[in-house]
């Protein structure tokens, strides 16, 4: 038995419907390939030429670049119909996919460069402000080392954070041709991301193909033009923070699946034991409401951030904090139910293999990543609801 998915209070376009449709029909696929990624700590090609033939890498990629330019919920949707089946090729996947969004955001000339030749170009990322930058004539000498860039092996771009001279943030736009991959991905769970270490020995990036961190902030991205669709006037923030929480719901999700089958395996049919036993009753329901609640928030976050855009409004800054503490918050929750549920499997689930285990894993992993620690973004919102200004301007 599989609980319906929540649905969306939007209406999808039907070319969302249709990847969504490819999207999930990928679900045994991902799901009979997720030992592989383990042993081979990175998503299987075979996965990606999957998602690629299926459009998701284009879900948020310019028409006028072959893409799809789908609301945001649709993209999510998709999302989280991949975690439910391998939580790794959903975190990897989503954050590359999200980069076109970014991409878009930034000059003329970048788009032309990454995707001119080839639509299908992709690109990973490791955003922590890690660079080294000397500015020279028309743009930047660039240096550093970076970790956790999910999903590099597939990709042939690298977008990398850095504090420029002046002291404002930027992303460094780079090639493949201009940075190696270190592989350095040992890790507990997530293994299969291939989140390895970016390095950058002085190169020159031009300034066009960076992105200020305030353009993203002020909606001033120099590739937003009038003739832009809707989309691609949100925060740019916003979206990539759901793409590092978002698969812990999927995940979760099927953390409950497995459990429930664990607990009526266990049961026999005998309501004596554990699936008649009130306590297992009791934190069943509150696991599928809590996910239930997250997901309620994430589609109603952008249905009202798609509405203001749309209708030529900004999205108020107070409002953008909360979803960032919001977001911040998934993971935590998250991590409540896989521990409630994997603290009452029985001693099946300690032996290595175990499917709940992986989920366990894999979702407190996830935490590790500096954008699912909500203590500073909690502080924010309060602090802005109490009258100080923000300290955030990732938002």
């Amino acid at each position: 038995m599989t609980l319906p998915a929540l649905p969306l209070t939007h209406r999808p376009e039907t070319g969302a419907n249709e990847v969504f449709a490819k999207v999930a029909a990928l679900g045994e696929l991902f799901r009979g390939n997720a030992g592989r990624a383990r042993e081979e700590r990175m998503v299987p090609q075979e996965n990606i030429d999957a998602l690629k033939e299926a459009g998701f890498f284009l879900a948020l990629q310019p028409k006028r670049w072959g893409g799809l330019e789908v609301d945001p919920q649709d993209f999510f949707r998709m999302h989280l119909a991949i975690a439910e089946n391998c939580m790794s090729t959903a975190w990897a996947a989503g954050i590359v996919a999200v980069h076109a969004f970014q991409i878009a955001l930034m000059d003329e000339r970048a788009q032309e460069e990454v995707w001119g030749e080839d639509i299908h170009a992709r690109a990973s990322s490791a955003y922590a402000p890690m660079g080294k930058v000397t500015e020279v004539e028309g743009g930047f000498r660039f240096s550093g080392r970076w970790g956790w860039s999910s999903g590099s092996d597939h990709c042939t771009w690298a977008l990398l954070g850095a504090i420029c001279p002046d002291g404002g943030f930027r992303t460094f736009l780079v090639p493949r041709r201009d940075y190696e991959i270190v592989d350095t991905w040992h890790v507990m769970g997530l293994q299969g991301t291939g989140s390895k270490d970016i390095v950058v020995e002085d190169v020159f990036v031009p300034d066009y193909r960076t992105h200020k961190a305030e353009d993203g902030f002020q909606g001033t991205n120099p590739g937003v033009t009038a003739d832009s669709a809707p989309l691609y006037r949100l925060p740019w923030a916003q979206l990539f923070v759901r793409v590092v929480c978002t698969p812990a719901i999927g995940a979760a999700r099927d953390a409950v699946d497995i459990y429930r089958r664990t607990v009526l395996g266990k049961a026999s049919g005998d309501v004596t034991k554990l699936a008649g036993d009130t306590a297992t009753q009791e934190r069943i329901a509150a696991a599928v409401n809590t996910l239930d609640e997250l997901e309620a928030i994430l589609f109603s976050n952008f249905d009202r951030m798609m509405a203001q855009v749309r209708a030529g409004e900004s999205v108020p800054v107070l409002e953008r904090i909360k979803y960032r503490y919001q977001a911040s918050l998934v993971i935590e929750r998250c991590m409540g139910v896989i521990d409630s549920l994997f603290s009452s499997a029985g001693g099946s689930s300690v032996f290595l293999g175990n499917e709940l285990q992986q989920r366990f894993m894999d979702i407190h992993t996830g935490r590790a990543h500096v954008a699912n620690n909500p203590t500073a973004f909690g502080r924010n919102f309060g602090s802005v609801l109490l009258g100080a200004d923000s300290s955030d301007f990732f938002v």
